[in-house]
């Protein structure tokens, strides 16, 4: 009985031309935009509107674009991007440790109305958040709560999506044998909790956070309609304004060019921070969604 030696031999590996040309063709898609956007904010007015988009204009401005962000009307943009920041930040942080200690109590304890208040999450996940805009103006406005920075905070504490990932993550991540242990050794439910785990649930907690921190920094329709006060405007609802006055809708038709670099220079500012906060917390990101992807 004779048989073929195919030991020590290995196969040449196969490359895929269309699903390479596919992958380039994407992220072409993807970075075509942030490059127009960073040619674009070196740009003086003329140049924006005359010259090619995806090179440089006249001359080098970005300096002199970003001096004209940071100190019309007094510093404005300043403001936005506080309040932009606080938002997330708080937003995203509240939203992000609600989510994991809800997901962790449907993942791991069980009472009455367990599965109905799972299926209640998961539907939630379904609706728009562009959906509940003006429900939500209408529900702030019998509070008193409009034009106020909680009218834009409360609405991101909310994440169904968190909570939903977070309770698969939670039932791979947390094993019932350390809780049990815990639970035997004399430790209370929340020690528990913040003690061993929210350490285990880390790298998921940090997803939630990435996924809420983009959504509230982007986070444009519900401010718009809760807020009129510029001073507690977003980035995203400053920029917009800007972007108004240089179309001349919000006047009488005439363009004012001069608003188009700050609206260009003020929109490469505020993905500044995204980018920086996934570039710091990608590989909590990549792990998070690795193990929370577990099949049940």
């Amino acid at each position: 009985m004779s048989r073929t030696v195919t030991q020590g031999v290995r196969r040449p590996k196969r490359s895929s031309t269309p699903l390479t040309l596919a992958m380039g063709a994407m992220l072409l898609y993807a970075l075509l935009p942030l490059f127009w956007l960073l040619m674009s904010s070196t740009k003086d007015a003329d140049s924006l509107v005359n010259s090619f988009g995806l090179w440089f204009g006249d001359g080098f401005h970005l300096f002199g674009n970003l001096h004209d962000v940071l100190t019309y009307d007094n510093g404005i943009y300043l403001r936005w991007f506080a309040n932009t920041l606080m938002y997330a930040v708080v937003g995203a942080g509240g939203a992000a440790l609600i989510s994991t200690a809800g997901g962790y109590a449907l993942a791991k304890y069980r009472f009455r109305g367990r599965a109905a208040l799972s299926a209640l999450v998961l539907g939630a996940v379904a609706i728009p958040g562009s959906a509940l805009a003006v429900p939500t103006y209408l529900l702030f406005s019998k509070m008193g709560v409009v034009d106020t920075p909680w009218a834009v905070l409360l609405p991101s504490l909310v994440s169904p999506f968190g909570v939903y990932l977070m309770k698969v993550y939670a039932q791979e991540a947390v094993p019932d044998s350390m809780l049990e242990a815990a639970r035997i050794d004399g430790s209370g439910e929340i020690r528990t909790f913040f003690t061993i785990s929210l350490r285990l649930l880390a790298p998921g907690f940090v997803t939630v956070l990435l996924f809420a921190l983009v959504a509230t920094w982007n986070n444009y329709f519900l401010p718009l309609i809760v807020l009129s006060d510029p001073d507690w405007f977003p980035l995203t609802v400053g920029l917009n304004q800007w972007n108004s006055m240089a179309t001349g809708a919000a006047g009488s038709g005439a363009t004012t060019a001069h608003f188009y670099p700050l609206v260009v220079t003020g929109s490469v500012l505020a993905i500044v921070p995204l980018v920086v906060a996934f570039l710091f917390l990608q590989r909590f990101w990549q792990s998070g969604l690795a193990a929370g992807s577990v099949k049940q």
